[in-house]
């Protein structure tokens, strides 16, 4: 499939495709180069890129991810294991947070809080 058709499956514009290709986000398995050197992407690089968008949204940076899907830059099962572990403490911790200010805004809604507002 042409990167056009990768677009379109993906909601992801060719500019960023091709930045993803730069930043060796798109492994070499999902991409091919025709006789004119156009790229012939798999069938699977659309799931793929799901997940990568998925792991963007939970704010993996660009060189995170790189370092966990570049097979040339030899990471150790350990290294990659330590960023994942990592990012799920920071979604942890973001959780938390979300519930302490839930907390604290149901608490004004019901005038238990010791900010008070007329709502």
């Amino acid at each position: 499939m042409k990167i056009n058709d990768v677009s379109k499956l993906t909601g992801l514009p060719i500019s960023t495709l091709r930045f993803y290709e730069r930043k060796n986000l798109i492994p070499d398995r999902f991409v091919q180069r025709d006789a004119n050197n156009y790229r012939i992407y798999s069938e699977e690089v659309v799931e793929y890129l799901s997940d990568v968008k998925t792991l963007l949204s939970v704010d993996f940076s660009i060189e995170d991810i790189s370092l966990l899907v570049d097979q040339q830059l030899n990471l150790s099962y350990e290294e990659k294991k330590k960023i994942i572990e990592h990012k799920i403490q920071d979604i942890e911790d973001i959780q938390q947070r979300l519930n302490k200010s839930k907390k604290f805004l149901n608490d004004v809604l019901e005038g238990t809080a010791t900010f008070q507002t007329k709502c």
